[in-house]
């Protein structure tokens, strides 16, 4: 592959971390809605500034007061984003540029673009839909999808670790199970549910909450219309939801740990094994934390920065055991 387009791809690969870090802070501090239209911030392409400007909004948005903190942050991740947009356009040109050289891919660079015009078309539906959580969730594993290839794609050529059958069943098992980990987050956190069981290790003072409404908590589809920003389920469906990412957070790290051993025990591998033990230590740490303080902006933005983390190492160990 061509040197400018593995630099293209680990810069891309950079900002879309950055990327997923900023959408994360801007979640976390209700900024979601801090411009009410799209792609533009309440009619222009940049935060309204002037005194007349902001006193016009008055009267032409009633319904979502001006919030220029809120604003900017929302602004800087769409700059963002569509800075990640044109990476991954240019790495598409030069890719059909070398098509025709052996080692040159080119189906992952087009699905990675049409994978971000995807991103932000759910970019869009986010603000147009009122934050509804099946999107919000949407749009995070569309964004960690994004980081993913680009990641794949950075790599000049994949080392040659190749590992015993059972480790590659395990790898692969473990990425898709934290696959669904991580949208268990999505959902808890787009569904305001993060401090729903406010106690640890036990939840409401029950290891097993009698409480809870699975069926409420896991409607996927309320209709349009309803503005989600600060949740809309009762109670008992949001212990649900959180009690759900507990426990997939459980199975996670049993399956994780168990990937961890394996590599362990196998000398080319246990680099590998290595960095993913660091990056769920750290992952669970950060959850326990979010907990007990009760979501620190810091520590909760740094929750969906590690779970980004963890997801590329044990998609790394993927790619190397089986010399992809």
């Amino acid at each position: 592959m061509d040197i400018l387009f593995i630099r293209l791809a680990r810069l891309g690969t950079f900002l879309a971390f950055f990327v997923i870090f900023i959408g994360a802070w801007v979640r976390l501090t209700d900024a979601g809605l801090g411009c009410p239209d799209w792609p533009g911030c309440y009619g222009n392409l940049l935060v309204p500034s002037s005194t007349e400007e902001i006193a016009s909004l008055i009267y032409s948005y009633p319904e979502r007061p001006f919030d220029s903190g809120k604003a900017w942050r929302e602004m800087i991740h769409r700059y963002l984003a569509t800075l990640l947009g044109l990476v991954c356009l240019s790495l598409l040109i030069v890719a059909f540029i070398n098509r025709r050289s052996p080692n040159q891919k080119v189906f992952l660079p087009s699905l990675l673009f049409f994978t971000v015009i995807f991103q932000g078309m759910l970019g869009m539906w986010t603000v147009t839909l009122l934050l509804k959580p099946i999107v919000v969730m949407l749009h995070l594993l569309g964004g960690l999808t994004t980081l993913s290839i680009l990641s794949w794609l950075s790599r000049w050529k994949a080392p040659h670790k190749m590992a015993p059958a059972p480790i590659k069943k395990i790898a692969l098992v473990s990425f898709v199970i934290l696959i669904f980990q991580i949208s268990l987050g999505g959902w808890t956190s787009s569904n305001y549910a993060a401090l729903s069981c406010p106690d640890f290790p036990t939840c409401q003072s029950s290891w097993w909450p009698p409480i809870m409404d699975f069926k409420e908590g896991f409607v996927l589809w309320r209709g349009i219309g309803i503005d989600y920003e600060g949740g809309v389920l009762e109670h008992p469906a949001r212990v649900a939801i959180h009690f759900s990412h507990r426990l997939g957070a459980i199975i996670t790290a049993i399956f994780l740990g168990l990937l961890v051993f394996k590599l362990f025990s196998f000398p080319k591998t246990r680099v590998d094994g290595f960095f993913i033990l660091i990056a769920l230590i750290a992952q669970i740490s950060l959850g326990i934390s979010v907990i007990l303080f009760g979501i620190p902006l810091f520590i909760a933005v740094a929750h969906n920065a590690v779970a980004a983390l963890l997801l590329l190492t044990v998609l790394n160990v993927n790619q190397r055991i089986n010399n992809l």
